[in-house]
């Protein structure tokens, strides 16, 4: 496979509403359409707001259309959340959508809280490869806890991608994670935060969603509004080089 020697990068923040999947399929489009990016990454359970009772999203169903249609057009990589039921299990998941469909890309690995009432366990470090740039991947917890992060830097990583929700009180902690993976990866890392309320008690989320460089700087960060997005192109040089 060519190797790209650059890939454009999006971290965005929707506009969800809770439980209403099909108008957040059309929010997502809007922003896929916005960000013009080859990856383009959202947050925990997009597509349905952070509600664990949440019915699985079935991600080979006819409402992911739009989203598929939005992705040929633009030749982007979404990378969504979304609950999803795989051989009779429930997860919280990253979905991969682009012009050939829809698929589970990972499944979170550590979860929070009541999560493990609804929701199973995923399998561990998983890695997607987009223009031959090998892509991490991680939901939530999963950012701060060093052995998802560890397992995930020795798959040789090019990019860390996750999608978040976390209380407008954790956007330090939010911003130390996507340095500590920065480092612990030597990697760029796409953090998509969930911006606005959303269930699960998260009456005001942090957004701030944010793209850092392999050395650990920002590049670029949003505000903390709905609609928000960032974008970064990351170019190979003798690693991974990243300018907003």
């Amino acid at each position: 496979m060519r190797v790209g020697r650059k890939l454009v990068v999006a971290a965005v923040q929707p506009i969800v509403i809770d439980g209403d999947v099909d108008g957040n399929v059309a929010s997502h489009v809007e922003a896929i359409t916005r960000a013009d990016a080859r990856l383009v990454v959202f947050p925990e359970m997009s597509l349905t707001g952070y509600r664990l009772d949440s019915t699985p999203v079935d991600i080979a169903g006819s409402g992911m259309a739009p989203l598929v249609r939005v992705c040929a057009r633009t030749n982007s990589v979404a990378l969504v959340g979304a609950p999803v039921e795989v051989s009779g299990g429930r997860f919280i998941a990253m979905v991969r959508i682009d012009g050939d469909g829809a698929s589970v890309a990972y499944c979170k690995t550590f979860l929070h809280g009541t999560e493990d009432r609804c929701f199973e366990p995923g399998l561990g470090p998983r890695v997607i490869e987009v223009d031959g740039w090998r892509i991490g991947m991680g939901i939530c917890r999963d950012t701060g806890t060093e052995e998802h992060v560890r397992g995930t830097a020795e798959l040789g990583v090019d990019v860390y991608a996750c999608g978040v929700v976390n209380d407008q009180t954790e956007l330090a902690e939010q911003q130390r994670r996507g340095r500590s993976i920065a480092m612990a990866c030597q990697a760029p890392v796409v953090m998509a935060s969930f911006a606005g309320p959303t269930g699960g008690g998260f009456v005001r989320t942090a957004g701030r969603s944010a793209i850092w460089s392999a050395d650990a700087e920002v590049l670029v960060e949003a505000d903390d509004r709905p609609g928000d997005f960032v974008c970064a192109t990351l170019r190979r040089s003798s690693g991974a080089e990243a300018v907003p």
